[in-house]
């Protein structure tokens, strides 16, 4: 699993991922955007960081 880091937190998603009222469908839905949110996150900050943002 992707380690989301503190800075790419979005409350809204967050609490519809983990949040005990929404529908399975919808915490699925919600952790898979984070997750892809995470990653072109990693993406873009590969891109300028000089040892590839290993």
């Amino acid at each position: 699993m992707t380690h989301i880091q503190p800075s790419a937190h979005v409350p809204a998603l967050w609490t519809a991922a983990y949040g005990p009222h929404h529908a399975p469908a919808v915490r699925l839905a919600a952790r898979c955007l984070l997750r892809i949110r995470a990653f072109v996150r990693d993406l873009a900050l590969a891109d300028h960081v000089g040892s590839g943002g290993y």
